[in-house]
């Protein structure tokens, strides 16, 4: 729940952010001045840039969680009972020992979203968050086609 409350606010604040940059770059692009123009147009497109970016990670999110919810469904959630340091964190070696295990499911069924998600459990687990994002956005492209 924090985190949708974290992206509401997130989103708010660029919605506001794009209001007062409209206005000024309003300002600028009237001024007449080349210059001006010039950063109204950056005014104008940086933002836009921003708000793609932001919806992009917004739908990832939810995509990926709506994943969760139904690997967890299907009982298919990897149960993950690997030793944590006190910050909670896992240990990493323990999270690298139990990684194979995914991979190789992965591997052996590359059309079943479902290892693709915790093939990308195991990669978060281990630290590995490049990974982990792209296996979680193949399991997204491999289920969607199933609605």
């Amino acid at each position: 729940m924090k985190a949708r409350i974290a992206v509401i606010v997130m989103a708010a604040l660029l919605l506001f952010y794009l209001v007062v940059m409209a206005s000024r770059a309003v300002l600028f692009v009237t001024s007449g001045e080349a210059i001006g123009v010039v950063i109204g147009i950056a005014l104008i497109v940086l933002p836009i840039i921003g708000v793609w970016a932001l919806s992009r990670e917004v739908m990832f999110g939810f995509r990926s969680e709506r994943l969760m919810k139904l690997l967890e469904e299907q009982n298919e959630l990897p149960l993950l009972d690997l030793p944590r340091r006190p910050s909670g964190r896992v240990i990493r070696a323990d999270a690298d020992a139990a990684f194979p295990e995914f991979r190789d499911a992965a591997e052996a069924t590359p059309e079943r979203w479902q290892a693709w998600a915790r093939l990308g459990l195991a990669y978060d687990a281990a630290g590995d968050r490049k990974r982990a994002r792209g296996a979680i956005r193949t399991a997204i492209t491999l289920e969607r086609p199933a609605k």
